[in-house]
């Protein structure tokens, strides 16, 4: 590029960032990547909503996007908008054709999870097979001498199951190497079998990973294709001592019939971070049972992981005001069309031959 951008970028954050009183409800959110850069304008809409609307996108060439959904509604009328950028990885709450049609990039911060995502599911782990909770509640109900009912066993000799090898299931395989376990066995079709062999793990159908694995580990997204992937029969076909564990989306998993193998102890536990609908304001219903564990969709949440997606996120802001492509667009197409890149070159004052 012959010269840096003059013309403003505005970038504009979701309400749900700050309290109540418009300050930020996280310590860093990656925002001092732009301290340098006099071009960039960060702004945040006045009220969250469930939906973005039209109006709060009014002059905004980007918008950060916490838990809000985006529609094509949401995008009508927004000329001078370039991208969304989900705060995450999940983004099922995002209209991606809808923002390909109307020229606008879908971003996600593809990495920033995946360590403590990772962590995170670890950690559930070795808390239900060492019945965490329960022994925490015999001693806070004085029923010291119930321990020798509740005998845990280890990681050790036991098989994880991977529904999705992504970069969080790929950290996880690469942390559990430690902990004597066998061969990861992984359900996921669009996976190279080079990586594969990288990882050490064996590729297998749904049905035998189901059947085979100690803990089943779900970290795909939320599409067509995986909505309702686990139910009745699926889960029919785990091991009345295995656990399924979900830090993914909730309706990966269909809960009646989650609940019901639970109640029913046709599996031994699970550990829930996600549900069909959320949030979850009223007192749900799998709390009346004492083989699963849950978290309101923040058990992986972390001041590291909330520096690294803003980090992340920032920097995919940053490099499109500059002409640069950013990572973790899900549309990389519009790249390639014209009307996008003609906006593109309207917006940050790059000429066109200088976008990258």
């Amino acid at each position: 590029m012959n010269n840096p951008p003059r013309l403003p970028f505005r970038i504009v954050q979701t309400a749900d960032f700050y309290d109540d009183d418009g300050e930020p409800k996280f310590a860093d959110l990656g925002l001092g990547l732009f301290d340098d850069h006099y071009n960039i304008e960060v702004s945040k809409f006045a009220e969250h909503r469930s939906e973005i609307a039209p109006d709060q996108l009014t002059n905004s060439n980007g918008v950060i996007v916490l838990t809000p959904n985006v529609t094509a509604n949401s995008l009508a009328g927004c000329a001078d908008l370039l991208a969304i950028g989900r705060f995450g990885v999940g983004y099922d709450s995002v209209d991606v054709d809808a923002c390909t049609d109307n020229n606008v990039l879908a971003m996600i911060t593809a990495g920033a999870v995946d360590r403590p995502v990772a962590e995170a599911t670890i950690g559930w782990m070795i808390a239900l097979t060492h019945h965490m909770l329960t022994k925490d509640r015999l001693v806070r109900t004085g029923q010291w001498n119930d321990r020798t009912h509740y005998m845990g066993c280890e990681l050790r000799d036991r098989t994880l199951g991977v529904i999705g090898l992504g970069g969080i299931g790929r950290t996880l395989v690469s942390l559990l190497q430690g902990f004597g376990m066998q061969q990861p066995i992984i359900f996921d079709p669009f996976v190279p079998a080079e990586t594969l062999e990288e990882l050490g793990v064996r590729s297998v159908d749904l049905d035998e990973l189901l059947s085979t694995a100690d803990f089943v580990s779900i970290h795909c997204p939320l599409t067509k294709e995986t909505k309702g992937l686990i139910g009745a029969a699926e889960l029919q076909l785990m091991k009345r001592d295995a656990y399924l564990l979900n830090t993914a989306r909730g309706g990966i998993v269909e809960e009646n019939a989650l609940f019901d193998a639970l109640k029913n102890q046709r599996i031994a536990g699970a550990a829930l971070d996600c549900f069909e609908k959320e949030p979850v304001t009223t007192p749900h219903r799998f709390g009346e049972l004492d083989n699963v564990i849950l978290a309101p969709h923040s058990i992986a949440w972390t001041d590291e992981l909330f520096r690294d997606i803003g980090r992340t996120a920032c920097q995919s802001m940053l490099d499109l005001s500059l002409g640069k492509r950013p990572c973790g667009v899900l549309n990389p197409v519009l790249f390639e069309q014209e009307a996008f890149r003609t906006k593109w070159s309207r917006v940050t004052g790059i000429a066109m031959e200088d976008l990258e």
